[in-house]
């Protein structure tokens, strides 16, 4: 499968097409074969409102995963929040990406389910309705096993999802298993889809190209807000400087 909008689309008329109901992680118990949507924003949010977009166009609904503790995107800034608003207005679902090894000091599951409340809080104040959906960020061993359990909120994680549905992901921009192809074959009733939205464009591109676009775009958005804070930045350094 190429990671294409054109290829993210048959991927989701192929679904359909073998009887799988799009799902959320709220409704997918009454379906004979349901297949639940969730992408993990670790680094764009605004590549995931493109990609909330094309589902909208195919009247689908998912699930974004915010990362709280990114070290690319700001969940306060007027920026993320109205991207996240608008994700949210495409009619999907927001939800916590949680990295616990931001938090080398947490030890047990008890500690981490905490900083997940905490975590939630916070994102639930930034887009404006209550947060209660959590995946994990590059989970450890111990949070693999712990079905963790979090009041008032769903783990994607949990064994439900991770053990009751096949699950498939692009991690690293691969696809481990042949991911049409299971769909074609309908051997799996359940299906858990991960996909990153900063691996999708309109034309086909290498992991390679993918970094790089990302890594060099941040430069510009630098300038961007740069300008935004200092009067008359093009007479100090243009546009045209930026690399």
């Amino acid at each position: 499968m190429q990671f294409t909008y054109t290829a993210y689309r048959e991927l989701i008329d192929n679904l359909q097409n073998n009887n799988y109901s799009i799902s959320s992680y709220k409704d997918w118990e009454n379906k004979p074969y349901c297949a639940i949507l969730r992408h993990d924003i670790d680094n764009d949010i605004e590549k995931a409102l493109t990609l909330a977009k094309v589902e909208q166009e195919l009247n689908v609904k998912s699930t974004y995963f915010v990362l709280v503790t990114s070290e690319f995107y700001n969940i306060f800034t007027a920026k993320s929040e109205k991207l996240l608003h608008a994700i949210s207005e495409c009619g999907h679902e927001i939800g916590l990406h949680f990295d616990e090894v931001r938090y080398p000091q947490l030890i047990t599951p008890e500690d981490v389910r905490e900083r997940i409340l905490e975590e939630a809080r916070l994102l639930s104040l930034a887009v404006g309705k209550k947060v209660d959906i959590v995946s994990m960020h590059r989970p450890s061993k111990m949070m693999l096993e712990a079905d963790l359990e979090i009041p008032g909120m769903i783990n994607s994680y949990g064994q439900v999802y991770f053990k009751g549905f096949k699950y498939v992901s692009d991690s690293r921009r691969r696809w481990r298993e042949p991911v049409k192809e299971i769909v074609r074959a309908g051997t799996y009733k359940r299906l858990h889809i991960l996909t990153h939205p900063i691996w999708y464009n309109d034309i086909e591109m290498d992991i390679h190209d993918s970094i790089i676009n990302f890594v060099n775009a941040g430069n510009m958005h630098r300038y961007i807000a740069e300008k935004e804070n200092i009067t008359d930045l093009e007479s100090i350094m243009t546009q045209e400087e930026v690399r």
